[in-house]
């Protein structure tokens, strides 16, 4: 006889638990509600109930898969951000809470332009640029990235969400493709790892994450150098700039903006207390 779903969820948050991992029983919830296709109330409902038989494979494989250190956003294949649900593949990086910095800054500083015109460089799931159209029903969006499996996710989240409309993906690295076109607002999580500290990563992070999309270059500020170098000749007078930054980045960015003729520049701090973004204007 199957044991009943909320026994086999604690199975699996005591399997998970024991090998180190800390969010053991949310994980071991949610993997039993994607086996199973129920939300939280369903899984609190359905406790006593018999676990299905021709499920059980399938929930040992993705327990195996997450005891192997595959972050659980990847194994359910989708991630929530800015109250909004993102599909992932295995181009794109997974969204970050932090991120959503990015998006209150764009929602601010675009609140009273008409029909604002925006653009994402490295846009991966396009989550920071959708989650503006989200908010924003009267702008438009561009999603630049160099890998076409990204651009695809980009786009089936566009229309899942209903933005397919208001939403172009463009395959380009950074400013590629933009011609003369200016922006009221660019934004980017760019990579911004330094080459030699890859391999310090942890594992969820190294071995699943795509490397280009982590990989800054040999200081970690390669791509910023290009936004900076290019990014005035995209946005409209007054146009807003905001970059997600590592933890130790937020003064070189800011320099490198503030030598490209850049105003406004103020660095952001996340919850945590580091530097986590850099934002500024072009002069009007």
């Amino acid at each position: 006889m199957s044991s009943a779903i909320g026994r086999t969820w604690r199975q699996v948050r005591d399997d998970l638990a024991l090998k180190g991992v800390m969010t053991a029983a949310l994980d071991a919830q949610l993997l039993v509600r994607h086996v199973l296709n129920l939300d939280a109330t369903g899984l609190i409902a359905s406790e006593t109930d018999p676990f299905p038989e021709d499920k059980t494979q399938a929930l040992k494989d993705l327990v195996t898969r997450r005891l192997a250190g595959e972050p659980l956003a990847r194994i359910r294949g989708f991630q929530e951000f800015y109250g909004l649900e993102f599909g992932l593949n295995a181009a794109t990086l997974i969204p970050r809470p932090e991120t959503e910095m990015l998006v209150d800054f764009g929602l601010a500083a675009l609140k009273n332009r008409p029909a604002p015109a925006i653009v994402d460089l490295g846009t991966g799931t396009g989550c920071i640029v959708l989650s503006l159209l989200a908010n924003l029903p009267d702008a438009k969006g561009v999603g630049i990235d160099i890998s076409t499996d990204a651009l695809e996710q980009a786009r089936a989240n566009a229309e899942a969400l209903g933005l397919g409309g208001r939403f172009e993906a463009r395959q380009g690295n950074w400013f590629s493709g933009l011609g003369d076109e200016r922006f009221d607002f660019i934004v980017s999580n760019p990579p911004y790892i330094a080459s030699a500290t890859i391999e310090t990563l942890e594992p969820g992070v190294k071995t699943f994450d795509p490397m280009a999309a982590l990989d800054g270059g040999e200081d970690g500020l390669g791509p910023y150098r290009i936004i900076a170098a290019q990014a005035l000749y995209h946005l409209v007078p007054g146009g807003a700039l905001a970059l997600e930054t590592g933890f130790d980045q937020g003064h070189m960015v800011n320099e490198l903006l503030s030598s490209a003729g850049f105003c406004d520049i103020v660095i952001a701090k996340d919850l945590a207390g580091h530097h986590r973004m850099v934002t500024a204007r072009a002069p009007k």
